[in-house]
C-alpha cells in the first residue's frame, strides 16, 4: 500500500536558496554574492543569494533584448558585482550572446516604476520568474543599508 504523502525531501546541510539560472558555477556564483556582501555590510547572505539571482536574470534578458532595460536599486549591486568580476562579466556576455553594457541612471530616474515594471516584463517573456521584492524600492534595513 502506498503513502498518500509524497516522500519527504532528501536531508541536505546545504541551505536552501532559489533557483539560479545555469549560467554560473558554485564558485563563480560565490564569488560573485561575496562581493554583494563586501559592499554591503550589515546584508544577509540570503538576500545577497537572492540579489546576484535576480541580478544573472536581469543581464541573461538584457543579452538578448532590444528593450530599454533598468534594474531595482538592490538588483543593480548584483549587476554591479557581476561587472567588477571583469573576466566572468565578459565570458557570460559572450555566452548570452550579447554584452550589457552599463549606463548610469541618473538620480533623478532612479525608482521609475513604469521603467522597472517594463523591465520585470521583459525578464517574464524570457522565461524566468522574478523575485518581486527585489524590484520594489528597497527600504534601508532590506538593503542592509545604515
Amino acid at each position: 500500500m502506498s503513502s498518500p504523502f509524497p516522500p519527504p525531501p532528501p536531508c541536505s546541510t546545504k541551505p536552501q536558496t532559489p533557483p539560479t539560472p545555469a549560467l554560473l558555477d558554485d564558485t563563480q556564483f560565490d564569488a560573485v554574492r561575496a562581493t554583494v556582501l563586501d559592499d554591503n555590510p550589515g546584508m544577509e547572505p540570503e538576500l545577497a543569494t537572492r540579489i546576484v539571482t535576480e541580478a544573472i536574470k536581469f543581464v541573461a534578458t538584457a543579452a538578448q533584448s532590444t528593450d530599454d532595460m533598468t534594474p531595482s536599486r538592490l538588483v543593480d549591486k548584483g549587476w554591479h558585482a557581476l561587472i567588477l568580476h571583469t573576466t566572468l562579466y565578459k565570458q557570460l556576455c559572450a555566452h548570452l550572446g550579447g554584452f550589457v553594457d552599463h549606463y548610469p541612471t541618473p538620480q533623478s530616474a532612479e525608482g521609475d516604476l513604469d521603467a522597472l515594471d517594463r523591465t520585470i516584463q521583459s525578464i517574464e517573456r524570457a522565461g524566468f520568474s522574478v523575485d518581486r521584492h527585489l524590484w520594489d524600492e528597497p527600504t534601508p534595513a532590506l538593503a542592509g543599508e545604515r
